[in-house]
């Protein structure tokens, strides 16, 4: 494959910046250029400095006066729930058994879920996000279609087949040694296939029984580098609920810490309503604590206390999801703005450096993935996308008074959506012209 030399201002995260004046954590280049080769990224920094190490007949796209960035990265999302976005309900369980499990069961023929998987990588690459943690159905078919259409678009993708056997309709229930061998069927078959990782995925306490849970423990202990991925302290009903389930368990966190789930490649959707002990438990294992906004709002379920999480003696990973389909929006930019407007009700401040660090290196971070995605360092996967600040005629008004790289970003995480994405690229190929 030759070179190709794609020019524009770039931003790229080092570290979590500690302010809105930390400018040691970011690399931005005013003109700047990413060389792409074979589906990496070959060179990034300075367009002179590039291009001079570059042949005289390189090909060059020009993004100018447009914003690159890496891709946007989604930690928690739900892969088959696209059709019940929106749906009136007065709180999760309600939501769940009105509209999201009928939904969920018609998961169980392979042309359905093919047909959704095409939907819904569309919507990824149309939004600016390359990498995603998703959730399938509970049956293997759903996992299959969501694979093979990464595979076939070639993108890196994290996704687990459900596992529930309990308090759900009897077409989403499987068994805990259905749920193991379905599992490990699916591990065998998608992992390393392409850019795919199996994530091990009980759903969530409630849909779980006891029996269930050690065989998701067999499952990590036997692979012990795959992600695992639930549910924890959404909504109180629920945490009560789950913990009327368990009544040895000390709390919530507590069962799947029993079940020997909880690790660094551990994402836990929600996370609302922790105690102080639980919170412990997470810094000491290293499990994210995965924040979904609009999820949170649209569902009535709590306040997210992000920096009472990560400013703590004994500090807890976060990460931000979109949380399709409890989530009202694919944008990672729609998300950030609402978990912006949640820390302003708790009287805290999420400067749009945060947002754009979380959107990118932060999420990569959550997922272990830092080394592959999540930046524009050479030798990582060419995943990156194309931004633009003027992309409605009520951006652009607003964009004549941005006269700083803070103010631009925040111009788009708070007015953008996915016209502001001009262009997604996949492993170095522009995906979203062709959409």
């Amino acid at each position: 494959m030759t070179k190709t030399l794609i020019r524009a201002r770039t931003l790229t995260f080092t570290r979590a910046p500690s302010s809105l004046d930390d400018e040691g954590a970011y690399l931005y280049e005013s003109d700047g250029a990413l060389v792409v080769e074979n589906g990496l990224i070959a060179a990034s920094g300075a367009y002179a400095a590039v291009k001079a190490g570059m042949p005289d007949d390189i090909e060059e796209i020009d993004h100018r006066p447009h914003l690159i960035l890496p891709g946007f990265v989604d930690t928690h999302l739900h892969f088959p729930q696209m059709q019940v976005i929106g749906s009136y309900a007065a709180n999760l369980l309600e939501w769940l058994n009105t509209y999201t499990f009928p939904e969920e069961c018609r998961f169980v023929e392979s042309a359905h879920a093919e047909r959704i998987a095409r939907h819904f990588f569309d919507e990824m690459i149309r939004h600016g996000t390359t990498t995603a943690a998703a959730y399938c159905s509970v049956h293997k078919a759903s996992a299959d279609a969501f694979f093979a259409e990464a595979l076939r678009r070639d993108m890196r993708m994290v996704a687990g087949k459900v596992m529930m056997d309990r308090n759900a309709p009897q077409g989403l229930l499987d068994t805990p040694q259905m749920g193991y061998d379905e599992t490990r069927a699916v591990i065998e078959q998608w992992q390393g296939k392409g850019r795919n990782h199996v994530a091990i995925t009980p759903r969530f306490a409630i849909t779980s029984t006891p029996e269930q849970m050690s065989a998701a423990e067999t499952l990590a202990r036997e692979f012990p580098d795959l992600h695992v991925q639930t549910h924890l302290s959404e909504n109180r009903e629920e945490i009560d609920y789950t913990c009327s389930l368990y009544p040895d368990a000390i709390d919530y966190t507590d069962i799947y810490a029993r079940y020997g789930l909880m690790g660094r490649k551990t994402l836990l959707g929600h996370c609302i309503h922790l105690s102080e002990r639980e919170m412990d438990v997470m810094s000491e294992t290293g499990a994210v604590a995965v924040h979904c906004p609009t999820s949170n709002l649209f569902l009535g379920s709590g306040l997210f206390p992000f920096r009472r999480l990560t400013t703590r003696e004994k500090s807890v990973r976060v990460s931000f999801a979109t949380d399709i389909g409890g989530g009202t929006s694919y944008s990672m930019l729609r998300t950030l703005d609402e978990a912006y407007k949640i820390q302003q009700l708790l009287g805290e401040r999420l400067n749009p450096f945060e947002s754009f660090y979380y959107m990118t290196l932060g999420n990569a971070r959550a997922l272990s993935l830092e080394d592959r995605i999540g930046t524009l360092e050479p030798g990582t996967d060419a995943d990156f996308i194309v931004l633009d600040m003027a992309a409605t005629p009520a951006m652009a008004l607003k964009a004549e008074m941005v006269d700083s790289l803070a103010d631009e970003l925040f111009l788009l995480q708070t007015m953008g959506d996915d016209r502001a994405i001009a262009e997604t690229y996949v492993a170095g190929v522009a995906a979203k012209a062709g959409l």
